[in-house]
């Protein structure tokens, strides 16, 4: 397969805005629909939400969808029909494997100050399984300058189970350095989202939340222009 990089600005996202929540979608979501944005690979899902003080999403269901949801400011409360109640803080990953259905809401914590966060749904592997759920917290243990895996299908110390052949990885580097990204599956590619700072990727510059496609390579280098947060999703192809 050819080399194959694709470039997506951040002011090109869908856009919502319902008062108490404002969203950017990467992908076709809710009332926002673009034929060509509907999915990369088995990642069906990237939104980049703002939830106001005492908002949130009541009681809905999910089925068949891995969601993992990671908070870049603020904090967000979490129940669901497992009997999971939990707040997820900043430097905290959480993972709900909706499996044959599970139903869940979603609040912000806080009932003045906005929570930050992204939500990724990614397509199972297997369907139908029971749902399951998880949450790290990488306070202290985040590796500045190197790659840290933060979601596997094999799971680990510190690190999220997922129910598909893909691997989530959270960048945090000094500007001036480079680093080497190794696919683990062939037939994989890798999205790359800027949470901020600036990276070289090919011959894209790629600036805060922007995003990058990057198909047909067993290896990807990332230069780093400025301090930089990025996180790298790497998925199957279809």
């Amino acid at each position: 397969m050819a080399l194959n990089i694709k470039i997506h600005k951040a002011d090109n996202r869908g856009k919502a805005d319902y008062g108490w929540l404002k969203a950017r979608y990467s992908f076709s979501f809710a009332n926002y629909f673009d034929p060509l944005r509907e999915r990369f690979g088995v990642l069906r899902v990237l939104n980049d939400d703002i939830i106001d003080g005492g908002g949130g999403f009541d009681t809905h269901p999910h089925n068949n969808m891995e969601i993992i949801t990671i908070p870049l400011k603020g904090a967000l409360e979490h129940r669901d029909s497992m009997g999971n109640s939990s707040v997820i803080r900043e430097g905290e990953i959480q993972y709900m494997s909706a499996g044959i259905g599970v139903q869940h809401s979603e609040r912000n914590f806080s009932d003045s100050e906005p929570i930050n966060l992204l939500q990724l749904w990614i397509f199972p592997k297997t369907k139908n399984t029971k749902p399951l759920y998880d949450q790290i917290n990488l306070e202290g243990k985040r590796i500045q300058n190197s790659i840290q895996t933060i979601v596997s299908p094999e799971g680990g110390k510190d690190i999220i189970k997922i129910n598909q052949d893909a691997w989530l990885s959270l960048l945090n580097s000094d500007a001036g350095l480079k680093h080497k990204y190794e696919l683990h599956k062939p037939d994989n590619g890798l999205f790359v989202f800027v949470i901020e700072g600036e990276t070289v990727i090919g011959a894209n510059i790629a600036r805060h939340r922007d995003s990058v496609e990057i198909k047909g390579v067993e290896e990807i280098t990332l230069t780093i222009n400025a301090p930089s947060k990025l996180l790298l999703i790497e998925v199957p192809e279809d």
